[in-house]
């Protein structure tokens, strides 16, 4: 159970040093508490405190890491149910399967074309992160063939997937150093596996035919000393794998299960009989609450909407996505370019930036800080006024780029008007359209 302020502020120093950033140890005990810092940066807590804060503090679902080096990814390390509540943490992490019979060409053309699936989306790039190695002839040369390859020559992290033991040790001999997922310990398999994940330090995931077969094998597990488990129920029907994602995580946030307060795998790939489908349940585990999704292959017209929906999912809706406030080129403006602002809402930014582009007309973009908010809440709240907007314009350097001095606003501003031009002595401040639909016509006119 997550501790009160004043339960980790007793487990605190008390010496108000104020190097974690604050002033005193109450006020960094209250940011603990609420998620707002971390215990590291409090440099003087002894290790029986850290102990007790680092188990109080444990996320009811465990966070599982999954590769090694800048590519690594986390699964898991949930809080809450629902995204409202507070936020998702850690974004579904995207598979598709290789099977260990593909030749050697086969595999590069693959690897070449799954590496060429990323896209630039508000500042971020969203890509896929695994690659399932499935064993499909019992022939652990080529699994460790394959699996290795893909290790050395890409930069996706590796699930190995066969039920054969010595299978299995080739693959972890040959790609171990990546930290792949093991896939599956079974009630068959259990012992063998988790000793192979044990002395090797990997994840391992669990395989049962419902769950309460889980449990009783993430508990052996545990017992074993194991701790990055994930789960994978066996449910195959897509109403049933549904409904034993919602249990797993009602029982790990709400009854405090620890057997299964684990991240969960599951295989789209294998309840769809075509790709539409597939994307289409893989979306759905996407949202309810699947910790890793593994597909029959990566296609553009599937994958990008999957990326899409899974930020939207895991950006934290109590903190707007923004963009750098600055000057923003579009379309190779000169000095007679016209000039826009706006705000730093990352969606007003994409959508006004995408209508200036589809104009043909080279404009200066200018985004001001606005903590995030779109330009009719960042005006009702003070952040948009005309004094701040008109020094922002003085400050901003554009006054370099160009010879004319007419600024546009954006419609929704209008009444922002007057107090630009008493603070811009000289420019003509001209008001846009108030839909940035409208923004392609409105800039041919200044052509």
């Amino acid at each position: 159970m997550a501790l009160t302020g004043i339960q980790i502020f007793k487990l605190l120093p008390g010496t108000n040093c104020k190097e974690c950033g604050v002033p005193t140890c109450l006020a960094f005990a209250m940011n603990l508490a609420s998620g707002k810092a971390e215990l590291d940066a409090c440099p003087y807590v002894s290790d029986e405190a850290r102990e007790q804060l680092d188990a109080a503090s444990a996320p009811p679902i465990r966070p599982v890491v999954v590769g090694k080096g800048v590519r690594k990814a986390t699964t898991g390390g949930e809080t809450v149910l629902y995204r409202h509540e507070k936020t998702f943490f850690n974004p579904t992490l995207l598979s598709a399967i290789i099977e260990s019979d593909i030749t050697k060409d086969d595999l590069e053309k693959k690897l070449k074309v799954w590496n060429a699936f990323q896209y630039e989306r508000v500042g971020l790039n969203l890509r896929p992160e695994l690659a399932a190695i499935k064993d499909v002839d019992g022939d652990k040369d080529t699994f460790a063939t394959v699996a290795k390859t893909v290790a050395e020559t890409s930069e996706f992290n590796i699930i190995l997937m066969t039920e054969d033991i010595e299978v299995m040790k080739a693959g972890v001999e040959a790609c171990g150093f990546k930290r792949p997922l093991i896939y599956a310990a079974t009630e068959a398999t259990a012992d063998a596996y988790g000793a192979i994940a044990l002395d090797n330090d990997l994840p391992l995931a669990v395989k049962s035919d419902s769950v309460e077969g889980v449990v009783a094998l993430t508990e052996k597990l545990t017992g074993m000393g194991l701790k990055d488990l994930v789960i994978d129920t066996g449910s195959r029907d897509m109403k049933q794998a549904i409904e034993d994602q919602i249990v797993i995580r009602r029982a790990a946030l709400k009854e405090n299960n620890k057997a299964l307060g684990f991240p969960t795998i599951t295989f789209p790939c294998e309840m769809a009989t075509n790709v539409d489908m597939e994307a289409l349940i893989a979306g759905m585990f996407v949202a309810k609450y699947g910790g890793v999704v593994v597909l029959s292959d990566f296609t553009a017209e599937s994958l990008f909407p999957l990326l899409l929906e899974r930020l939207n999912i895991f950006t934290d809706p109590q903190r707007p996505m923004t963009v750098d406030e600055g000057i923003f080129p579009v379309g190779n403006p000169d000095e007679n370019s016209p000039v826009l602002v706006t705000t730093n809402f990352a969606l007003t930014y994409f959508i006004v930036c995408g209508e200036i582009e589809a104009s043909k007309v080279p404009t200066w973009l200018l985004i001001k800080e606005c903590e995030g908010l779109s330009v009719l809440t960042a005006w009702a709240a003070g952040k948009f006024s005309g004094d701040d907007v008109g020094m922002f314009i003085k400050k901003s350097g554009i006054m370099d780029k160009v010879k004319h001095t007419e600024l546009i606003i954006p419609g929704f501003a209008a009444a922002i008007a007057g107090d630009v031009e008493e603070e811009l002595a000289g420019w003509t401040i001209t008001v846009g359209p108030r839909e940035a639909a409208h923004l392609p016509a409105f800039l041919k006119t200044k052509v």
